[in-house]
């Protein structure tokens, strides 16, 4: 696997299964998920936008 003594992993579940990855393998990931978002687009922006809608629909129920 090729995992030497020390390195640094980082842990999570998918599928009711613990992943550990190392870091560069994560990295090339998130890279190619978020390949195609456009860069004048904020993803923080649209989150923080999408919480907002969700709070103002909450304070009118």
């Amino acid at each position: 696997m090729g995992i030497v003594t020390g390195e640094i992993l980082l842990a999570r579940t998918k599928d009711g299964q613990l992943v550990l990855e190392k870091p560069n393998q994560v990295l090339a990931r998130l890279k190619t998920t978020f390949a195609n978002v456009p860069p004048d687009v904020s993803l923080a922006d649209e989150l923080i936008a999408e919480r907002r809608e969700e709070t103002q629909r909450e304070s009118e129920e």
